[in-house]
């Protein structure tokens, strides 16, 4: 019985194929081509219309989480932006700094009982106290004597400059140690931690020197009540040698410039 139902219903199936039944029904009954067609146009536009409301929404979505992106660089931009300007006006602000370095050679000691004290071969008219390098060392400082450039070398009791100490930059003041191949470091502060091998460098307080010129390390520290100080070895050799580097730090006014370039200074201030 089975089997002659399903011998039947294919029977029926294989007419149907062979009279290409829809294709006929299309044919003779137009309406209901119609509203299948119908049917079909609207679930195509129902169905372009929601894939549109879902593209824009997360199109929103997106457009707002990037607005919330760039307001933030915008505070961000403001805020550098601020600050830029604060740092230009206070650059704006400092008088103008001429450095020039000159070489320089010993012509004779000025006595021979010291050696750290060499007339240079340089005349020297103002009274500014400069900077003595070598070989990328800080070798003591220059000042006027009878309009002539006197070398006054590391170890002598009148080179003073400025200096920082160890990664905490401890500042400090050089002074001699008698007959001695080392110098001193005093005035150090107490509550700032140094420690020996510690590299000691200019720090361009006094205008002497620029900051960062090695001057030597620590080798030994001396702790006080109120200060300590530090015995440091120094780079520079400077008792062999016979030429020298004079560092010039000058500062200038701005009302001490000629009207000309005072005048090419505004214009380039107003571009």
């Amino acid at each position: 019985m089975n089997k002659l139902i399903f011998v039947i219903l294919f029977l029926i199936i294989s007419l149907l194929y062979i009279l290409d039944v829809n294709k006929l029904f299309g044919e003779k009954f137009t309406l209901v081509n119609n509203i299948k067609q119908f049917y079909i146009n609207k679930v195509e536009t129902a169905n372009d219309y929601l894939n549109m409301y879902f593209y824009q929404a997360k199109s929103i979505d997106k457009l707002e989480s990037e607005n919330q992106e760039l307001r933030q660089y915008k505070f961000l931009y403001e805020s550098k932006n601020q600050k830029l300007k604060d740092i230009e006006n206070s650059i704006n602000s400092i008088n103008q700094i001429d450095e020039k370095v000159l070489q320089t050679r010993v012509l004779s000691y000025i006595s021979f009982d010291d050696f750290t004290k060499v007339w240079l071969d340089k005349e020297k008219k103002d009274d500014k106290i400069e900077g003595l390098i070598i070989d990328d060392f800080a070798a003591g400082i220059v000042v006027k004597k009878d309009n002539k450039a006197l070398g006054l070398l590391n170890g002598n009791e009148k080179a003073n400059y400025a200096v920082f100490i160890g990664e905490n930059e401890a500042p400090g003041i050089i002074h001699s140690l008698g007959k001695s191949k080392y110098i001193l470091a005093k005035y150090i502060p107490i509550w700032i931690d140094i420690k020996i091998g510690d590299e000691v460098i200019t720090s361009g307080m006094d205008n002497i020197f620029y900051k960062g010129l090695k001057v030597g390390k620590v080798v030994s520290i001396n702790k006080k009540p109120d200060m300590q100080e530090a015995v440091i070895e120094p780079y520079a050799k400077v008792l062999k040698r016979r030429f020298f580097f004079i560092y010039k730090n000058s500062t200038q006014d701005i009302e001490a410039k000629p009207e000309k370039i005072q005048k090419e200074d505004e214009k380039k201030k107003k571009n």
